[in-house]
């Protein structure tokens, strides 16, 4: 088999770490495997180095920066070889450039648009294990550019695909994929399974134990990807095309979001257009919208709510509020006490009543809805964030997913 493993930076973040993930590296090459690893920088490097970045200058260009930030990988990488090969095993550390991951010209956020692995298949046939810098590519021009918070993952399902592995193992802190947050519900169970689109609702939702775009990567090359720790030696979860089994049950999992704001925008004239040119400004400027819910009043007016990343909440509030003097509406409200919790299951396209049981449960337990968002494998509610903890836990419970006591 060739397997591609890929090593957080908790998974690496000193140099015991990285001695035991050598010791993991060549188990699997004694077991008969040819082995690529991908590995992040070690854990709080990438900040120190927006650190040093700010204390130089106030507003550091986009390209330096990818330079600067692709180096902790780098440094892990040799490492990482040196520790192989002390064990006796041939490594050759490998950066973004020397795999050959070609990326558009969008610093910080590059997107690969090809892998030109002959020089990692030929290393590989010679025997190696390659242990390449995530997170990292290079532009046609040559410059360095890097893939966003997470991009190591990416980087992973990506190589895994280029060289055609058998699997792409994503060593974490975590034992695999669960049902919920274990820090909320420790009765959560960890999944053995779980499809590409529950996956990638999962981790668009809050869930952290995968970044979105290595999912959406994995889902459209068909690349099978475990999600284990790299502190044990326990099965993981397996993330791959769903199965009748998988449809067999409604619910796989309860995901939370804490990191979201609601604008409302009032007394808006009920007018063909009045929506869209509200929500254009707002993507001009790069923001993403999530959720919408518009309500119409008998006056004629209406009131538009939607939400936006934290992050970007003063900014749309800002952009809203401009829009709204244009539109004529009454007013403008940003509430950022809230979370998202949602729901996901490819069994819901099959099971009939899982939103009605949703939302009675979270009425019984006296928390109030105030946004609803659905898909074929997701309903979502926007609640007061206060009720975040306690909305999980009966959602939880009410789907069946707390792990049999034994």
């Amino acid at each position: 088999m060739l397997i591609v493993q890929k090593y957080g930076g908790t998974s690496v973040a000193n140099v015991d770490r990285i001695k035991a993930v050598a010791e993991r590296v060549t188990k699997a090459v004694k077991a008969g495997h040819r082995v690529a690893v991908v590995v992040s920088a070690m854990a709080g490097e990438t900040d120190k180095l927006i650190d040093l970045a700010h204390q130089v200058s106030s507003n550091p260009s986009e390209r330096e920066m990818d330079l600067l930030l692709s180096s902790g990988e780098r440094i892990t990488s040799a490492l990482t070889a040196m520790a192989i090969e002390e064990l006796g095993h041939k490594a050759m550390a490998l950066t973004g450039r020397q795999m050959g991951i070609i990326t558009d010209t969008v610093h910080t956020k590059a997107r690969i648009e090809k892998i030109t692995s002959e020089r990692a298949k030929k290393a590989l046939d010679e025997d190696y294990v390659i242990v390449v810098a995530g997170f990292q590519g290079i532009t046609e021009d040559s410059d360095v550019t890097t893939l966003g918070r997470g991009g190591s993952d990416l980087s992973a399902v990506a190589i895994a695909s280029a060289l055609d592995a058998d699997v792409c193992e994503i060593y974490t802190d975590v034992d695999g994929v669960y049902t919920t947050d274990p820090n909320i519900v420790p009765e959560a169970k960890k999944l053995d399974k779980i499809s590409y689109e529950e996956m990638l609702e999962l981790a668009s939702l809050g869930a952290k134990v995968l970044q979105t775009r290595s999912v959406e990567f994995a889902m459209k090359y068909n690349v099978p990807v475990v999600v284990r720790s790299s502190f044990n030696y326990n099965p993981g979860t397996l993330v791959a095309k769903e199965d009748k089994d998988m449809e067999d049950v409604a619910v796989s999992g309860v995901a939370y979001d804490k990191h979201q704001a609601k604008i409302t925008v009032m007394g808006v004239p009920d007018r063909p257009g009045i929506a869209a040119k509200l929500f254009k400004g707002i993507a001009d400027s790069n923001i993403v919208v999530d959720m919408i819910v518009q309500n119409i009043s008998s006056d004629g007016k209406s009131d538009i709510s939607f939400t936006v990343p934290k992050t970007d909440s003063k900014k749309a509030l800002k952009m809203t509020e401009d829009m709204a003097k244009e539109l004529n509406a009454k007013a403008v409200d940003l509430r950022e006490d809230i979370a998202k919790i949602s729901i996901v299951g490819v069994g819901m396209r099959t099971h009939s009543g899982v939103a009605a049981r949703m939302f009675e449960t979270l009425a019984k337990h006296g928390v109030n809805i105030m946004m609803i968002s659905t898909s074929e494998i997701k309903v979502s509610c926007v609640i007061d964030s206060k009720y975040t903890e306690l909305a999980v836990r009966v959602l939880h419970d009410a789907f069946g997913l707390t792990k049999e006591k034994g």
